[in-house]
This record gives C-alpha cells, sequence and structure tokens, in this order.
C-alpha cells in the first residue's frame, strides 16, 4: 500500500517525455496526490569544495536548515523517480539531485562500524524508465537500487521500464500506451 507522502523526482529533459508519462500513469494509479520536483527547473549544482565544507560544517552543526530537499526525500513514505536510460545511465539532473540529498544525518549516517544506516522513511522507490534500444540496468537502475536499499534504508525498490521505442519498424509511443493500458 501507498503511504503519504508521495514524491516524485522527475529527471527528464523533453516536453513530451515517454518516461514522465509511464511515470505519471504510475502516480495516477496510486489514487493519492504527490509533490514533483521538475530537476530541469530547481537549479541545483554539482557539489564543489565549497559546498561540500557547507555540507560538513552543516553537519557537524547538525544544522540542516540548507537541505530541504533531503529532509523531503527522508520523510517521504513513497517516492517515484522518472529517469530516461540515456547512454546507458540517467540523466546527469538526477546524480545532482542525489548528491545535493545525500545529507549524514538526514538520509543516512553511519553505525560504530562505519556501515551507513539508511534513515529514510520510504516503504519503496520505484524507478521509472524508457529507452529507445535495449535496456542496460547496471548503470542506471542498479546504481539507485544500491543507494537507497543499502545507504537510504529504503526497504523496497521496483524498476518500471519500456525499452527498444526507437527500433526501426517499432511505434514507440505505441508500445507506450500499450504498456500503461495493460500495467496501469
Amino acid at each position: 500500500m501507498v503511504t503519504e507522502p508521495i514524491l516524485f523526482i522527475d529527471a527528464c529533459v523533453r516536453k513530451n517525455s515517454r518516461t514522465r508519462r509511464l511515470a505519471e500513469a504510475l502516480l495516477s494509479s496510486f489514487g493519492k496526490p504527490y509533490h514533483v520536483h521538475d530537476l530541469s527547473k530547481l537549479g541545483l549544482k554539482p557539489l564543489d569544495e565549497k559546498a561540500i565544507e557547507h555540507r560538513d560544517a552543516c553537519i557537524r552543526h547538525v544544522n540542516y536548515q540548507d537541505y530541504p530537499l533531503a529532509k523531503e526525500f527522508a520523510k517521504a513514505g513513497t517516492i517515484v523517480i522518472a529517469a530516461p536510460h540515456y547512454d546507458s545511465s540517467f540523466p546527469s539532473a538526477l546524480k545532482v539531485y542525489l548528491e545535493n540529498i545525500y545529507v549524514m544525518g538526514l538520509v543516512t549516517r553511519y553505525d560504530a562500524s562505519g556501515r551507513p544506516v539508511g534513515l529514510c522513511k520510504a516503504e519503496k522507490l520505484y524507478y521509472v524508465a524508457t529507452s529507445g534500444g535495449p535496456m542496460e540496468t547496471r548503470f542506471g537502475y542498479e546504481y539507485v537500487r544500491a543507494l537507497a536499499t543499502e545507504v537510504f534504508g529504503i526497504k523496497e525498490t521496483e524498476l518500471i521500464y519500456v525499452d527498444n521505442l526507437d527500433l526501426i519498424g517499432v511505434d514507440g509511443e505505441k508500445k507506450v500506451d500499450e504498456y500503461i493500458a495493460s500495467h496501469f
């Protein structure tokens, strides 16, 4: 059962993204409101030395006011990530987002032996993707799955995808529509 709140992380850059359409169908099937973070509009930047030093100081002083995205991620009951499969991975905006929410004391901590202990409340993370060719999960979904379950403490992940959409003779839009009709 999907619990509140639901967080939708949209890493799709195209206006008419097939991945976003697939994710929105999943979200609609929950029948509950959700909060969207469109990564193309958040203006996040990769962490540089200054940002890392600031984050480290905030962690030392247990001052997390500058990390609302990390707080929201940690509190979400369900997380849906829409990430098209580009160049055998996901869009760089998703990596930058993950880098920006990876705050010790909010999403994870270390135990006495140095092992990560997840602090996130989410029962499940859905990773939604489409791909023009064959879907290779090792460099996209598997990375996010490992972070979610082994570091952030999210109990379960599920990959939802439709691939081979841009092969010659394939109607990619129709294939996505058929998947949505048969699964949601």
